[in-house]
């Protein structure tokens, strides 16, 4: 059996204008497993949305993709250096310089790029 890659959402969102809700839906329609982490809990898309990175049931991740305020980003850059991936995406507005230097102190090599195009759609596609 070959299994899907892996993707976390952080900062997924409910509301489907939202790129953190278009990023959900992209994944899911090129085959990955997605995750989608947003401290409030719920479901996102039929999917169960984790409270946390730490609470995602995998050990490693193929994709973390961040969809959250860099001021955000920085409360969690430790969670996402705990929680291996082999990719992390900050997208367009999740990233500044603080954060960025931030991930590479703790052995991240930061993506800046979209995710969404990444998978190979545009993210006017959900609109």
């Amino acid at each position: 059996m070959i299994s899907k890659p892996t993707v976390a959402i952080l900062g997924a969102s409910s509301e489907r204008s939202k790129y953190g809700n278009k990023s959900v839906r992209a994944h899911l329609q090129r085959g990955y497993d997605v995750y989608p982490v947003n401290p409030k809990g719920g479901e996102i898309e039929g999917l169960k949305v984790y409270k946390s990175l730490r609470d995602i049931p995998v050990e490693q991740l193929d994709r973390i993709s961040i969809y959250v305020p860099p001021a955000v980003g920085m409360k969690m850059v430790s969670d996402i250096a705990s929680k291996p991936a082999k990719e992390v995406f900050f997208n367009p507005g999740s990233e500044s310089n603080e954060l960025l230097q931030a991930a590479r102190e703790r052995g991240i090599t930061p993506i800046q790029a979209c995710s969404i195009v990444d998978v190979g759609v545009t993210p006017t596609a959900f609109e």
